[in-house]
């Protein structure tokens, strides 16, 4: 049975974040027109000084998993080639 390609998005740390992004970058745009604009200011620049910590943390955590993926893969060749040490051997 083929896994569900979904299921692993929605358990994905960087997907939610970035969806958070989203929500976060979608009032910057509503801000400014329903709310006064000394709030507007001060909101929009909180935005823009939450932003990057958003995108840092979305590429450390994409850092993070690809680490992890090239230790496994490092792991399972070294278990393999201990195998087939064992089995020459034999």
């Amino acid at each position: 049975m083929t896994p569900n390609p979904f299921a692993g998005l929605l358990h994905s740390r960087k997907f939610w974040l970035m969806i958070l992004d989203v929500l976060v970058s979608g009032c910057a745009y509503f801000i400014p027109k329903y709310v006064a604009p000394a709030v507007a200011t001060d909101a929009l620049w909180l935005i823009a000084a939450i932003q990057p910590v958003f995108v840092t943390v979305i590429g450390a955590v994409a850092y993070e998993d690809k680490a992890k993926i090239e230790a496994d893969v490092q792991v399972k060749t070294s278990q393999a080639s201990i195998v087939q040490a064992r089995i020459e051997n034999k």
